[in-house]
């Protein structure tokens, strides 16, 4: 039985979706505002997450930021109006749908059965292990080796080396990294990244002056590559 956490500060909102979900055979846990849902998904694991995104407490996109931090669980967002940079917003941080009030209940029950389909699917695919030729990266137990030791990083060093492993050959820019691994507000906070990059490289790989894997593109961001030619 699956498990899905409603947040929504609206009650009868919150008891309609409760219970259309409850008779579907779900496991239904609410919360009303952002600080009950971080929580209630620390203490329950919920498989799947819709979250209004205007809250009376925190705003929806901080608490989707701070499950990202460490789940992978689907979450849908939810909106009163159609705002597309709330949307966007929504979307980069790490929700994984979004839809619009009011909206059609089985739309919705699509969008949850399809969401958790796919989570089942990523669940079960052998992707969760990168080797690189230097170390290698357990993406489900949070661990790293090099050289058939356990390389112990930092929380902060490995949400750092996580966000990149999951964008492996893609560029992911400063902002992108400075507000998913800091959070809103530290966008200008550059300093910390070669701080952490530094410290990840004199970690992770055999000559941190000139890395294999943990790439700096100059003015833009930083790129995991698993691969390197010489």
């Amino acid at each position: 039985m699956s498990t899905i956490l409603i947040v929504d500060d609206n009650e009868s909102a919150r008891g309609a979706l409760q219970i259309s979900l409850a008779a579907r055979g779900y496991r239904v846990i609410t919360a009303e505002d952002g600080n009950s849902a971080l929580r209630f998904a620390a203490e329950t694991a919920p498989n799947l997450v819709l979250i209004e995104l205007s809250l009376p407490d925190l705003a929806g996109i901080d608490v989707i930021r701070g499950l990202r931090g460490w789940t992978s669980a689907p979450i849908i967002a939810l909106s009163e109006r159609d705002d597309a940079d709330q949307k966007v917003r929504a979307l980069d941080v790490g929700a994984d749908d979004h839809l619009t009030k009011p909206f059609d209940t089985n739309e919705l029950l699509a969008r949850v059965r399809a969401a958790l389909r796919r989570a089942v699917t990523a669940s079960t695919e052998p992707h969760s292990i990168v080797d690189t030729s230097s170390f290698t990266v357990d993406l489900d137990t949070k661990k790293v080796w090099r050289e058939g030791t356990e390389v112990h990083l930092t929380p902060t060093e490995w949400a750092l080396l996580e966000v990149l492993v999951r964008h492996a050959g893609r560029l992911v820019t400063r902002r992108e990294l400075l507000e998913t691994v800091w959070g809103a507000g530290h966008h200008d906070d550059t300093h910390y990244l070669r701080v952490y990059m530094g410290q990840l490289r004199r970690n992770l790989e055999p000559d941190s002056a000139q890395p294999r894997h943990l790439i700096t593109e100059p003015g833009r961001g930083y790129r995991f590559t698993i691969t390197r030619a010489d």
